[in-house]
């Protein structure tokens, strides 16, 4: 039967519909690997998810309820392979040579949309390799300590040695990353004499630095004992000697306290030479 004008221009604007659809789901799946391939943002990258699949639903329903015949059909069990005329019927009767809803150009769409999706899957797929520099494990190893990196106060300004008081402690910071959750360090004087392990991170005049973050759970150990001149974490009661490296004497924790090798710049500010001698904090995802 001879389709009328008016079913033509219907299935015409249905398939400009789908088309469209799936154009939009290939924009947001792209909009997506932007995104995240540019530093991420949480909300921009939920969006343009929520486009890329809310688009690819609305071509696929809506070709599936405008495009594909409908009705109650009932077919015989046997045989079960259809013979190739009866396949050439059913494909005359999904999309038919007659019908202006061209099917190359929907599943070119579909494809897209597909493939799209696909890319921007890898995109977060690619942190997870090895040598991706955002792989979790290497981010749970280091941080932004380097050579060069001065150690600062909360407030920005360097930190000469003679600045670190004996029987004070001083929290520091890499210059530019104050705001880390990993970075924070304590900075002590100490006499050089008294060391029974010499520091992992060296020292200059006397003066020592560790991690501030605690080994078993990640608390500052801010609870300085100058007599012993041990650490305290107030949130477990591990104990750490820094005669003898930081390392713990009482209390959960198991690793020592990572060290920070230091030096002192042509400017007579304390500088870093290195990042922490083990990975800061909680070592419950350490193999050792």
């Amino acid at each position: 039967m001879t389709r009328t004008d008016q079913e033509s221009r219907r299935e015409r604007a249905v398939s400009r519909v789908v088309g469209a659809a799936f154009g939009v789901s290939a924009v947001g799946a792209a909009g997506f690997a932007t995104v995240y391939a540019t530093g991420g943002q949480t909300q921009l990258e939920g969006v343009s998810l929520a486009v890329a699949f809310a688009g690819l639903a609305a071509g696929l329903g809506v070709w599936a309820r405008q495009l594909l015949p409908v009705g109650g059909y009932v077919e015989e069990h046997e045989p079960f392979d259809s013979p190739a005329t009866e396949r050439h019927l059913t494909d005359e009767a999904l999309l038919g040579p007659e019908s202006p809803a061209r099917r190359g150009g929907l599943v070119a769409m579909l494809a897209l949309a597909l493939a799209a999706l696909g890319g921007a899957a890898l995109f977060p797929l690619r942190s997870l390799l090895p040598f991706d520099r955002e792989h979790p494990v290497r981010a749970l190893r280091t941080t932004p300590w380097a050579a060069g990196i001065r150690l600062v106060r909360a407030d920005g300004t360097p930190v000469r040695p003679a600045e670190v008081v004996a029987g004070t402690l001083l929290t520091v910071f890499p210059e530019g990353h104050e705001d880390r959750g990993d970075v924070p360090a304590f900075a002590v004087r100490l006499d050089p004499a008294r060391f029974a392990v010499p520091p992992p991170g060296g020292q200059v005049d006397g003066v020592v630095v560790y991690s501030l973050l605690c080994t078993h759970a990640g608390c500052p150990v801010a609870l300085y004992i100058q007599e012993t001149a041990r650490m305290l974490c107030p949130c477990h009661q591990s104990n750490f000697d820094l005669l003898a490296a930081a390392r713990p004497i009482a209390g959960p924790a198991a690793r020592p306290l990572p060290g920070l090798p230091i030096a002192v710049d042509a400017e007579g500010f304390l500088v870093a030479t290195g990042d922490f001698t083990a990975p800061p904090g909680a070592g419950f995802w350490s193999l050792k």
